[in-house]
């Protein structure tokens, strides 16, 4: 089912099942900003990363002296235990709690919501996780957004391109064959804060930016100017990534990431982990802004 939210300059959709955002069209002009799931290249819009980010060594962890499997990108994506819990005209809200499928995977206690807000030619998203353990719990959190790229009909994908807006080096943490982190760099960009886009831009996986000065990708046409941004005040991490050959980028704020090549497996020592104690709560926002 798709609950749709809207002001006077945007319509958003949103599919309860995983609370993925499937759509962004300008009221005005009717542009759709948000890439269409395509089964035949790639059949997610937006999918919510909770408890992890990427992938697991060997698809497990471990905590207490036990092992878990857990798919890429964790619990909530697809998950039809995620339920509306408020909505109104501009904005809804999504929740999953604890049940037995969630602890067979992560065996923590936890109430996890996801917010949908417009205002003005904005959609704010809200990321809360609340500890209902009786222990400490860990957890990262990540958002997946694909846009459309080309835009316009009379433009290519190489008339495209992502502007950090900060003269600043862009090194990328590398993956290997088993998508996980490598512990080597490259570097994409040299004091540009830019990547033009191609569809050779991602052939060796997603890029992946720790630490930016920048707090904003916007996606920018050379002949039209900005598109849309991406703005994520709140997160460590950035992913830029899309389907080599395929008419879309995602803009991915992150807090954390894959596992690295060499780790041993333990949860509470994962990179970019979050520890949040005993009846604790944490949230985190980011913005997509339309731009033209």
């Amino acid at each position: 089912m798709k609950c749709t939210i809207e002001n006077r300059n945007l319509k958003a959709s949103i599919v309860s099942e995983g609370a993925e955002l499937c759509s962004i069209k300008s009221q005005a002009t009717g542009i759709e900003y948000v890439w269409q799931a395509d089964p035949l290249v790639w059949g997610s819009s937006a999918p919510v990363l909770f408890p992890i980010v990427g992938g697991l060594k060997n698809g497990s962890f471990t905590y207490g002296g036990k092992q878990y499997s857990m798919p890429r990108h964790g619990i909530v994506r697809r998950n039809a235990d995620v339920h509306v819990v408020e909505q109104e005209s501009d904005r809804i809200t999504f929740e999953l709690q604890t049940n037995e499928r969630s602890l067979a995977q992560y065996p923590f206690k936890f109430t996890y919501k996801i917010g949908y807000r417009l205002k003005d030619n904005s959609l704010i998203v809200t990321t809360s996780v609340r500890n209902d353990d009786d222990n400490d719990i860990f957890f990262s959190i990540g958002a997946h957004p694909a846009f459309n790229c080309p835009i316009h009909a009379d433009q290519s994908y190489s008339d495209y391109y992502i502007d950090f807006g900060t003269k600043e080096d862009l090194l990328s943490e590398t993956l290997n064959a088993d998508a996980l982190v490598s512990g080597k760099t490259r570097t994409v960009s040299q004091g540009s804060g830019r990547i033009n886009l191609t569809y050779s831009t991602f052939e060796h996986d997603a890029l992946m930016f720790k630490n930016l000065k920048s707090r904003k990708a916007t996606l920018c046409s050379e002949k039209y100017g900005p598109v849309l941004s991406v703005e994520y005040d709140d997160y460590k991490y950035i992913g830029i990534w899309a389907k080599p050959n395929a008419d879309f980028v995602c803009i991915e704020p992150w807090l954390g990431i894959a596992d690295s090549y060499n780790t041993d497996g333990d949860f509470t020592k994962k990179d970019g982990i979050i520890r949040l104690e005993k009846g604790g709560t944490f949230s985190a926002k980011y913005s997509i802004n339309i731009l033209g």
